[in-house]
């Protein structure tokens, strides 16, 4: 069983940066991501790590602002967040998977956090 604890949410005005935190407990799992859900609209893929070997992927409309990361020695991953646009105003959950592929599909994300809440305001 894998738990995700994930923390760093908050209030922000568009142009800052946010780091969202996220401690993974137990085991297995193969890679880490990170979704978002903002009011009304579907879940959607934000980025993804590969735990092992660290390969990247992160949807478009983050890329260049958004940077995932992981601390093997802490079990966390991060999400840095810059330039912060009001559209990135959602409910932000740290996912693990135990494959490696499909990553952006959230039904390979066996197990998700809590979810912790951005808000960016014009």
């Amino acid at each position: 069983q894998v738990q995700l604890v994930e923390s760093g949410g908050g209030l922000v005005q568009a142009g800052d940066s946010l780091r969202l935190s996220c401690v993974v407990s137990g085991r297995p799992f193969s890679s880490v991501g990170w979704f978002r859900q903002a009011p009304g609209k579907e879940r959607e893929f934000v980025s993804s790590i590969i735990w092992s070997v660290g390969i990247i992927d992160s949807a478009d409309a983050v890329k260049g602002r958004f940077t995932i990361s992981r601390d093997k020695a802490s079990n966390t991953a991060f999400l840095q967040m810059n330039n912060l646009k009001p559209e990135d105003t959602a409910v932000y959950y740290c996912t693990a998977a135990r494959r490696n592929w499909d990553l952006r599909s959230p039904s390979q994300h066996e197990y998700w956090g809590q979810g912790t809440r951005v808000t960016v305001a014009s």
